[in-house]
């Protein structure tokens, strides 16, 4: 029989209770060191007025320049506020006054294509968007929701509007107020408007209309339509707006 030292034997179980503890360091140190998926959608990168978004928890916060925007945010434009967001695939997207947008989903992946997802409801109000690398490489990638019919993009620019009695003062080429109901207007690429009446296609230089749910959408004459413009100070990058007759400082992301 075979007999240890004392001090060897307390050596022995010492080290067989460390392995554990040291594996699970090393396990967990390991696994910290894989970054959590980000639910930063994007970047508050022009504003001027008030900019709010109401987490999906129902907790708001006010948004100033370089506010990051979350998945799952509801952005939200007071009167006379318009916001211009940079996304996170170099997307960019325009707010009017009185808007409501919903960022239900806003995922884009470098090297993955196949995990991309861009998933927008537009509430109430107007915007102006430019798609982004998602919608460049993956059109089915996008949606963009409203109340009348789903908008679905092909590598373009575009603006959509959805009036429900609060268009007065939106502008239109024959002077008139817009119709309630989804106007759409496109500068480049196409858009294709879908509900359960049907869909249309429309392209660079079309105007398009969808009054509900139950109408199919329809083209518009470009006398007719009605153009999601926005002020200089935030389509074109410089620090002063014109919103209506007053002039006010138009902050932009340095």
């Amino acid at each position: 029989m075979t007999i240890f030292p004392l001090r060897a034997i307390s050596l022995f179980f010492a080290l067989l209770f460390a392995l554990p503890l040291i594996g699970g360091n090393a396990v967990a140190q390991t696994a910290g060191t894989v970054p959590a998926p980000s639910s930063v959608a994007g970047v508050v990168t022009h504003l001027s007025g008030v900019l709010t978004a109401k987490s999906n928890t129902g907790t708001s916060r006010i948004l100033a320049i370089k506010s990051e925007i979350m998945q799952g945010d509801t952005l939200i434009t007071e009167r006379e506020t318009y916001a211009r967001v940079k996304f996170s695939d170099e997307g960019e997207l325009v707010l009017r006054p009185g808007s409501q947008l919903v960022v239900a989903s806003y995922a884009y992946d470098a090297i993955a294509p196949a995990k991309d997802s861009v998933v927008l409801s537009l509430l109430k109000g107007g915007l102006r968007a430019v798609t982004g690398l998602v919608g460049k490489r993956n059109h089915d990638a996008v949606t963009i929701n409203t109340p009348t019919a789903t908008i679905g993009i092909r590598g373009t620019n575009f603006g959509a509007l959805f009036c429900q009695n609060d268009c007065g003062g939106v502008p239109s080429a024959d002077g008139q107020t817009p119709a309630n109901g989804l106007h759409v207007d496109v500068t480049q690429g196409a858009v294709v408007l879908v509900n359960p009446a049907g869909s249309k296609v429309f392209a660079a230089g079309d105007f398009g209309y969808v009054a509900n749910l139950n109408t199919s959408p329809t083209s518009i004459p470009p006398s007719q339509g009605v153009p999601m413009t926005m002020p200089s100070g935030i389509s074109l990058n410089v620090h002063i707006q014109t919103i209506g007759t007053t002039k006010v400082n138009a902050c932009m992301a340095q």
